[in-house]
């Protein structure tokens, strides 16, 4: 009986999923994720027949080029940055175990979660950890890796999910050592802002745990850095629409900090594994002017774990872990 036909024999397999990118800095390859992303009910709650006609008449028509341009900014040779971080990481997290398949696919864009799950099924392998690269919760973006699990293999029990790894100790050791890394190389700014990517206020309102495991991610880090309270500031980015996101929010606390005489700062962001257009462009780039408009002279980004071995072995931990525990 070969391997295919023994799910004791079968290997398991470990994926690891991230949010997705485009696969090319167009405004047509930008479009085509972006109405991918935003049709997902779990990022926009709006009934359809009233989002699909704003989205696909004002938001895709005019967004699509702007963002491509900003994509354009922050391209690699390989690629996306994320699509290219995610899949080295994807190699680290394989060479730490040897013992599982170890795969990565993206929510939106290729290589599709839902075509990845399904080949993997199709394949024979045992049982399947999901791993979303989301340290923090939130309904936003975990929930969703979560349902297309639910749709490929439903309640036959051989895919499990990890909810989050916010506190997991040796992720939040690999954050601070990137930190202090960072500043044995650069120097050390006056503060040390965490900007972690935001969701409306009315989902944590409602029970989301995402503000909560954020702020614990943060205490955490800071913890294991030895620094006084004062010395970090908790911030949130990326923030759409009209209504009232997560607060503070990072490029008017970089005002602020700007106006009232700051110079330096440095900027991490411990809730994307990868670094991706938010972080390369958004924070390192766009927020770095808007805080020299208003004053300051240095924001000094310190780069996503990315690939980092330290970071590949804290997720092998983590999947091997929970393996373990369905034993």
């Amino acid at each position: 009986m070969s391997e295919s036909q023994n799910p004791q024999a079968a290997r398991d397999a470990v994926v690891l999923v991230n949010l997705g990118t485009p696969d090319a800095p167009t405004a047509k390859a930008v479009r085509r994720y972006l109405a991918e992303f935003l049709h997902d009910h779990r990022v926009v709650a709006l009934t359809r027949w009233l989002w699909c006609p704003i989205l696909h008449f004002i938001i895709l028509p005019f967004r699509s080029p702007r963002v491509a341009k900003l994509y354009a900014g922050v391209w690699m040779a390989d690629g996306s940055p994320l699509a290219v971080h995610t899949a080295r990481l994807a190699d680290a997290v394989r060479r730490q175990m040897p013992e599982a398949q170890v795969v990565h696919a993206m929510r939106y864009g290729k290589p599709s979660l839902r075509q990845t799950l399904e080949s993997l099924d199709a394949d024979g392998v045992g049982r399947v950890m999901v791993l979303p690269l989301y340290p923090q919760y939130s309904t936003t973006t975990t929930a969703s890796v979560g349902d297309v699990v639910d749709r490929v293999f439903g309640s036959s029990g051989r895919a499990r999910m990890r909810a989050d790894y916010h506190l997991d100790p040796a992720w939040i050791e690999a954050v601070a050592a990137s930190i202090r890394a960072h500043w044995a190389q650069h120097g050390r700014g006056e503060r040390l802002l965490f900007s972690f990517h935001g969701i409306p206020q009315r989902l944590s309102h409602a029970g989301d745990p995402y503000a909560a495991q954020c702020r614990a991610s943060c205490d955490a880090i800071v913890r294991a850095l030895e620094l006084p309270e004062d010395a970090a500031m908790l911030t949130f980015q990326s923030r759409f629409g009209r209504e009232p996101w997560l607060q503070p929010y990072t490029d008017k606390t970089l005002e602020a900090l700007g106006a009232a005489g700051v110079r330096d700062v440095d900027v991490v962001c411990p809730g994307f594994a990868v670094d991706c257009l938010e972080t390369l462009e958004e924070i390192a780039l766009q927020n770095a002017e808007i805080f020299r408009a208003h004053g300051g002279r240095h924001l000094r980004y310190i780069p996503c774990l990315n690939e980092n071995p330290a970071h590949a072995a804290a997720l092998a931990a983590l999947a091997r872990r929970d393996l373990a525990d369905w034993a």
